[in-house]
């Protein structure tokens, strides 16, 4: 019998997910890792990041192949295909919905009220119900209606704009090497259904008998990939508000904090990050410049930031002197934060990494063995687990069929019209 621990600490809420591509399935996997039930409900044709590989795993002709992008986000689910133009694959949804703690989507507007449920409508069918709606723009304003794709929001919430070399090196703004708009949009919908759950559970909030019942408890949240994005530039926005002027691109090298940034050596570039008055003296003492920590040029780090053009060329040439793995091991002897810049297989090779087990394996009936990236976060007494590999396409849509209560003869019916 598996344990309330191993269960996770979201064992026994239902979330129905909607959604498709990244962010909303980036959430669902997240409450999925602490122990939630999520079924993924996806188009007839599945969730379109199921065919964009290359690379794949699996066979073409054997109905197996499937994209790594998909499997990165779609684990610890159960999957239903459900056709939702259908009246009888709406009616599927309205006993999940009925039944369910959470709902995640990521719908164009107006879509559910097409489907008959809109916020009134839910609020009727499931009081208690977490409704969390996920879209480019947010449903109100000038641009409501239009798409959500992550490398137009990097664009559009400037975050572009402070990424990639300056101008005068020859930069241009660049997007981030990974869909972070969308990443960061995800995480910020699971923390708000985890904060709608909780406020659920407060004195008021919950129903008196739990998801369905009468006495509310729930409530519509809305994330949108724009302000996710305003959100995480943090220090950067805060430096404009405060300054009056768009900050601009600086390369590897920090807006407030002078020296944190990469330096090339003799033989590979390196991370180095002076955090603090206390590693700057030391940093010129492992470089063998102690005249620098007695120059008053530089003497804080608000100097030199002022100073940061003077500083770096002197910075850069004495680590030019040397191979990387010389610089390490003296700024680690000196307790200067600094590493390597690892591609992205080495990063899952490093001790640190090892030692964490974040590199997960998982098999997968069909598909065999399938690498993961485990859970960010480490629970001590209820943990999040990787249980289950990524769906195939209605993997679990007659286990679920059965569980709203539908009969032999009416799964047989939802098939043959096509509706699962």
């Amino acid at each position: 019998m598996t344990s309330d621990a191993a269960r996770g600490p979201l064992h026994g809420i239902l979330v129905a997910d909607c959604s498709t591509v990244l962010a909303g399935p980036y959430c669902t996997m997240l409450l999925a890792d602490l122990g939630a039930d999520v079924v993924k409900v996806e188009p007839p044709e599945g969730d379109a990041t199921r065919g964009w590989g290359p690379p794949w795993v699996g066979s073409e002709a054997e109905g197996t192949r499937t994209a790594a992008y998909y499997l990165a986000v779609n684990r610890n689910k159960r999957s239903i295909r459900l056709d939702l133009r259908q009246p009888a694959g709406i009616e599927v949804l309205r006993r999940l919905l009925g039944r369910a703690d959470a709902f995640v989507e990521n719908f164009r507007p107006a879509s559910l009220a097409r489907l008959g449920l809109d916020d009134a409508a839910l609020e009727a069918l499931n009081p208690g119900l977490v409704h969390l709606a996920i879209s480019g723009y947010g449903p109100d304003g000038p641009d409501a209606a239009r798409p959500g794709y992550d490398f137009v929001i990097q664009a559009e919430a400037g975050l572009m704009s402070i990424t990639g070399q300056p101008d005068e090196d020859g930069g241009r703004p660049m997007k981030v090497g990974v869909a972070i708009s969308d990443v960061v949009s995800g995480i910020f919908g699971a923390v708000a259904v985890l904060a709608g759950l909780v406020g659920r559970e407060r004195p008021g909030g919950r129903p008196a008998d739990g998801p369905g019942s009468a006495g509310g408890g729930g409530q519509r949240i809305d994330v949108s990939l724009l302000e996710s994005t305003l959100a995480v530039l943090v220090n950067q926005a805060q430096n404009a508000f405060v300054g009056g002027s768009a900050p601009g691109r600086l390369g590897n090298a920090h807006p407030n904090i002078v020296p944190y940034e990469t330096f090339d050596t003799a033989d590979a570039p390196i991370a180095v990050a002076v955090g603090s008055e206390r590693q700057w003296p030391r940093l010129c003492a492992a470089l063998g410049l102690p005249e620098l920590a007695a120059d008053l040029r530089f003497a804080t780090n608000a100097d030199r930031v002022e100073e940061r053009d003077a500083l770096r060329p002197i910075l850069d040439a004495r680590f030019r002197e040397l191979p990387a793995a010389e610089w390490l091991a003296s700024l680690r002897a000196a307790e200067i934060p600094s590493g390597p810049i690892n591609d992205l297989l080495a990063a899952f090779e490093t001790p640190a990494a090892q030692a964490r087990g974040v590199r997960r394996s998982i098999v997968h009936p069909r598909l065999g063995r399938v690498d993961q990236v485990g859970p960010p976060f480490r629970l001590a007494r209820t943990p999040a687990t990787v249980r289950t590999p990524p769906p195939l396409l209605g993997e679990h849509a007659a286990e679920i069929l059965a569980w709203l209560g539908y009969d032999e003869a009416g799964i047989a019916a939802l098939r043959r019209a096509n509706v699962t």
